[in-house]
C-alpha cells in the first residue's frame, strides 16, 4: 500500500502515520523528520535545509527530491509506504510519479487532512520539544508533570523556532499557496480524499483506516 498524506503542519498527520504503520507494516516517511535529523547531524544537507526551515519556508525542490528518492530505495519501503509532507508541489508530485512508473509500481490513494488555521496554531504554539530524547509534548493537550522539564530524563523543554505564531502563520500561507495546485494534481487523478482532521485522534483513524481498506 503507497499512501501519501497532505496536509498542513500540525494537522496531525504525523500522529496517524504512526498508527498506520503499525497497523500494515509498512514505513511512515516523514520528510521534515528526516530534514531536522539532517539539521541536527549538521550534514551538508542540513546546513543546506536550516536556514530556509528556520524562516519557515519549504525546502527546495532537488533538496527533498533527493532525500526521499534516497528513502524509497530502502528494502522496507518496497511493500508500501506512508508519506507524510511529500509531495509539496506538482513538481515533486511528478518526480514521485515517474519514480515509481520506473518501479512498476504506483500511488493507491492521497489523503488530505483539513483543519482551520487558528486550530493549527494553538496546535504547534503550544508544541514543547525534550532536547535530550526528543519526546514531544504540549502545554494544553500533552503537560509534563513539572512545567518546562522532560517527564523521562529532566532535560529542558524547548519550543522549536519554527513554532513561534509569526512563523507558524507563514508556514501555513506557503503551504496552500504551493499544495493548491498540487490537490487539483491529484483530483484528476481520482486519488485524493478529503478528512475532517479538526476531529479526535481516534475519530481520524477510524476514517483513515476506512479509506485504506477500501483502496487495497
Amino acid at each position: 500500500m503507497r499512501l501519501i498524506f497532505l496536509g498542513p503542519p500540525g494537522a496531525g498527520k504525523g500522529t496517524q502515520a504512526v498508527r498506520l504503520e503499525a497497523h500494515f507494516q509498512i514505513p511512515q516517511i516523514a520528510t521534515g523528520d528526516m530534514l531536522r535529523h539532517a539539521v541536527l547531524e549538521g550534514t551538508p544537507l542540513g546546513l543546506k535545509a536550516k536556514e530556509y526551515m528556520d524562516r519557515g519556508d519549504l525546502v527546495p525542490d532537488d533538496v527533498t527530491d533527493a532525500l526521499v528518492a534516497e528513502r524509497l530505495g530502502m528494502n522496507d519501503a518496497e511493500k508500501g509506504f506512508i508519506l507524510d509532507g511529500y509531495p509539496r508541489n506538482v513538481h515533486q508530485a511528478q518526480f514521485l510519479d515517474d519514480m515509481l512508473e520506473e518501479q512498476g509500481a504506483r500511488l493507491d490513494r492521497v489523503i488530505r487532512f483539513e483543519v482551520e488555521e487558528s486550530e493549527i496554531i494553538a496546535r504547534l504554539s503550544g508544541r514543547r520539544i525534550c532536547g535530550v530524547c526528543d519526546s514531544v509534548y504540549h502545554i494544553v493537550a500533552k503537560p509534563p508533570k513539572v512545567d518546562g522539564i522532560c517527564d523521562l530524563d529532566g532535560a529542558t523543554l524547548l519550543q522549536r523556532k519554527d513554532d513561534s505564531e509569526d512563523t507558524i502563520r507563514h508556514r501555513f500561507e506557503v503551504y496552500h499557496e504551493q499544495t493548491s495546485p498540487l490537490v487539483q494534481f491529484y483530483e484528476l487523478q481520482g486519488l485524493l480524499t478529503h478528512i475532517n482532521a479538526m476531529a479526535t485522534a481516534d475519530e481520524v483513524f477510524q476514517k483513515l483506516m476506512a479509506v485504506a481498506e477500501g483502496s487495497r
